[in-house]
C-alpha cells in the first residue's frame, strides 16, 4: 500500500535526472503531502516527464467517480487482473518521489512514518498509466506498483511501493528489453531507513516541509 508520498525536486531536475524531456504543464511543486488524484510529475516511455493523475482509471469506467479509486497495483496479480494487465505489458512509468508516508496503530491511533533511501538519492517507484476518455474528457492516469513489505516496513505496513534503481529504469520502460517483472520485488536490505513523523500529516490538507521531518518518540 502507498497512499501518500512527498515530492522536492523541481521539473528541471526531474528531467535531468532521468535525461527527460519535460512537458510544459508538469506541478511545479515542491508538495510534501501528495494524495491521491493529484497531478503528479511522471516519467514515462520515450523518456517524456509528464504530469499525470494519481488513480488509475480502467478504460470502461464512464467517469472518473465509476468505480474504486485504483492507486496501487499488486504485482502478485497485476499481469491477471483486467484493469492493469495491458498496462503492465506496454505502459509502465517511473514515479520520482523524495519518500513515502505509512501509518500503523497503536490502539485508536493512526501512527505515521516517513520511508526515504538511506542514501538521500530521490526514491523512485514503480508505476503503470493509462489514457482515459469519455467525450471531451481525456485524463492520463496512473497506479503504484506494491509488493510485499522488506524487513523495514515490515513492522509499519504489510505492503510498499516497488523501488526502482537507476540500473533498472531501462527495463522498467521498455527500453532494455523483456523482464521488467523480475523487477517487481521488495527493495534489498539497507536501501531504505523510515522513522516516525508528527500526526500532522494524517490529514489530507496538511502542508509543508516540516511533514517530513522526524519526531521524538517516547
Amino acid at each position: 500500500m502507498c497512499g501518500r508520498f512527498a515530492t522536492t525536486l523541481p521539473p528541471e531536475a526531474m528531467a535531468r535526472l532521468f535525461d527527460a524531456a519535460p512537458a510544459n504543464d508538469l506541478p511545479e511543486g515542491p508538495d510534501f503531502n501528495v494524495c491521491p488524484t493529484a497531478r503528479i510529475s511522471v516519467v514515462r516511455d520515450g523518456r517524456r516527464l509528464v504530469a499525470m493523475r494519481w488513480g488509475f482509471l480502467p478504460h470502461w469506467y464512464k467517469s472518473p467517480t465509476d468505480g474504486p479509486l485504483l492507486i496501487n497495483a499488486r504485482a502478485e496479480t497485476i499481469a491477471e487482473k483486467p484493469a492493469f494487465r495491458a498496462a503492465c505489458r506496454a505502459r509502465r512509468c517511473l514515479i520520482p518521489t523524495a519518500g513515502f508516508y505509512e501509518w500503523n496503530r497503536d490502539g485508536a491511533e493512526k501512527l505515521p512514518w516517513f520511508i526515504r533511501r538511506t542514501d538521500g538519492q530521490p526514491l523512485v517507484m514503480a508505476g503503470i498509466f493509462q489514457e482515459w476518455q469519455r467525450g471531451e474528457d481525456h485524463l492520463v492516469t496512473c497506479a503504484i506498483v506494491t509488493t510485499s513489505a522488506n524487513e523495514v516496513l515490515e513492522p509499519i505496513h504489510h505492503r510498499m511501493p516497488v523501488i526502482l534503481e537507476p540500473k533498472d529504469w531501462p527495463l522498467w520502460l521498455g527500453e532494455a528489453g523483456k523482464g521488467a517483472a523480475l523487477l517487481m520485488k521488495p527493495a534489498a536490505a539497507g536501501v531504505l531507513e523510515s522513522y516516525r513523523v508528527s500526526t500532522e500529516v494524517n490529514s489530507n490538507r496538511a502542508s509543508g516541509p516540516e511533514l517530513m521531518e522526524p519526531v521524538v518518540v517516547e
